[in-house]
């Protein structure tokens, strides 16, 4: 057991060196995150590992350093200690309690990671009313893809908002909905599907079809997945992580991109280009706002979710009346 002098010893600088190192699995990239050195905190490991009685990382092949039990057991912990200390002393929590938040006079970064499945016009018109009601926010924007861990970063305290659409949210992670939009085909003027009175599964399914890169590692995205629950599959010629492009790449060819009906609306009249309904029944895709515990209570934060929520549920108000649907 830890001697009560030792207890007494532990600074909250340690804390963050152990929510640091377990989190990224590395002495070298704590090390960056921390703005320190590799020997200082190859030192304060020797340290906890002292104090714990632990070993905390230890080496596991070419996965590099994997965490112990004793190390996943102590995260949780270390991140509401830390948690609790910013409220009590941190600056972000200092200029934004009390009186409230005061968006036309706060200086404070923000940052996004999201998607642009939603709506062409979704960032430029966020990014815009920001703008016009804090003067002084610096906004940054991270794009989604299966390469970001955006779970860990909104656990890190690396992104305060992450804005996408998923069939099973992550259930560890606060939640707004923001709006649920029918899926529907766009596809040339010129397909064959825009002109058939009626499309069958199997002719569906047949078509070349283009997709968006899935947003989790090693999953398929959200169309897909809802058709291996059907035990469906269908004929994917192109994916691309460009997800703005798709509507042009589908003016241009005979592919199929099976997506939300407020996204394609938005192209019909700058592209050859028409909706027809898509054979499958899908649920209607949803769209959500994540963030972490981390940021639940910051007055600013709220704010920003605020916001978020009314320039999502402007952009459906101010969406095009007449689709061109063909049954």
């Amino acid at each position: 057991m830890t001697e009560r002098t030792d207890f007494d010893k532990i600074e909250l600088q340690l804390v963050r060196v152990l929510h640091t190192v377990i989190a990224e699995r590395s002495v070298s990239r704590a090390a960056l995150r921390l703005n320190s050195s590799q020997p200082a905190v190859s030192a304060q490991l020797r340290r906890l590992r002292a104090l714990t009685g632990d070993p905390l990382l230890v080496r596991s092949g070419n996965a590099g350093m994997t965490p112990t039990a004793t190390a996943l057991a102590l995260l949780a912990p270390a991140e509401r200690l830390l948690r609790e200390a910013d409220a009590l002393f941190g600056p972000r929590e200092r200029a934004t309690r009390g009186a409230g938040f005061d968006p036309a006079s706060a200086q404070l970064s923000l940052k996004i990671a999201a998607s642009d499945y939603l709506d062409p016009l979704f960032l430029p018109e966020l990014v815009a009313h920001l703008q016009r009601l804090a003067p002084g926010l610096q906004l940054d924007l991270q794009p989604l893809s299966a390469e970001y861990d955006y779970r860990a970063s909104l656990a890190r305290g690396e992104v305060d908002l992450v804005i996408g659409n998923w069939l099973e949210p992550p259930g560890e992670l606060h939640l707004g909905r923001l709006l649920a939009d029918e899926v529907v085909c766009l596809v040339a003027e010129d397909h064959p599907l825009a002109r058939a009175r009626a499309v069958s599964v199997e002719r569906w399914l047949d078509c070349q079809h283009l997709a968006p890169m899935p947003l989790s590692p090693g999953q398929p995205g959200v169309i897909d997945q809802h058709l291996a629950g059907l035990g469906l599959k269908r004929r994917v010629a192109v994916r691309s992580a460009h997800f703005g492009q798709l509507p042009e790449m589908v003016a241009r060819s005979r592919l199929v991109l099976t997506t939300g009906r407020l996204f394609c609306s938005r192209y019909l009249d700058q592209l050859p280009v028409r909706i027809v309904r898509c054979p499958v029944a899908f649920p209607a895709m949803a769209y959500y706002q994540l963030w972490h515990e981390l940021s639940h209570g910051n007055a600013a934060q709220r704010w920003l979710r605020e916001q978020v929520r009314e320039v999502a549920r402007s952009l459906v108000a101010q969406a095009p009346a007449a689709a061109r649907v063909r049954a």
